[in-house]
């Protein structure tokens, strides 16, 4: 069963089911961030029901976004948002798994969600329908950056969303294979820690890293989110990682 659902202030379809997992805000920030060339391709890892690609997609108005995912019924829902969108003519969906993705063609950009809690014993097991997207049957971040080194063009780049406390993690991985490393806190006030970060990097590229200047959600005056938060949720603004 769907749940007809909108993002960006109503800009994007994006329904989702109501019993399994729910794309929420990480998912837009994500797709906010992504910049892509109008001749370049995006690619993302464990897709759902489209959320990201959709909002990457609304971002980015002539670029191609491909995304793939092991679960047949969250396709099911991504090809129905691509569909109410109308952008199937630059958007596909399709059944893959990061563990073993088939042949994939070279890609200019990789995003990702992955599961915050890639091993199992360290956390309460949610609720099972919603246990894919948050434990990932235990497949380590690792494998997320290696494949996406693997289908990227030099000096393509990367992104994901994450938890905060996972970053010295990222930056380990990434040294492997990328650089240029730029990071980006999601903080829920502006007096308190960062919950989540955003990373991009780009393959084969040295560079310092830069740590931008936190996205503040909450400025405590009443309203839901800061303006610039709410910018960025209403479509009006992306995020730039540079």
């Amino acid at each position: 069963m769907t749940e007809p659902v909108t993002l960006l202030d109503g800009k994007v379809i994006a329904r989702q089911s109501e019993a399994g997992f729910r794309s929420g805000l990480d998912a837009v920030l994500l797709g906010a961030s992504i910049d892509i060339k109008p001749e370049h391709v995006g690619l993302e890892f464990g897709c759902g029901s489209g959320a990201a690609m959709l909002v990457a997609a609304w971002h980015n108005t002539v670029s191609r976004f491909q995304g793939f995912d092991t679960d047949a019924v969250m396709l099911g829902f991504a090809d129905e948002n691509i569909a109410a969108n109308g952008w199937q003519d630059r958007m596909v969906a399709f059944q893959a798994d990061v563990l073993n993705p088939g042949h994939l063609g070279l890609v200019h950009q990789v995003f990702f969600n992955p599961p915050y809690y890639d091993d199992p014993k360290k956390m309460v097991p949610p609720k099972f329908q919603k246990q894919a997207a948050y434990m990932g049957h235990g497949v380590p971040l690792e494998t997320w950056i290696r494949l996406a080194n693997k289908v990227l063009v030099p000096k393509g780049r990367v992104t994901l969303i994450h938890r905060a406390d996972r970053l010295d993690d990222i930056l380990l991985l990434m040294k492997k294979w990328f650089g240029d490393v730029v990071v980006k806190p999601v903080a829920p006030y502006a007096d308190q820690p960062a919950k989540r970060i955003l990373v991009s990097a780009r393959k084969g590229v040295n560079g310092p890293m830069k740590l931008l200047p936190p996205l503040v959600l909450h400025d405590g005056s009443g309203r839901k989110y800061t303006a610039e938060a709410e910018s960025v949720l209403r479509g009006s603004d992306r995020i730039e990682l540079r």
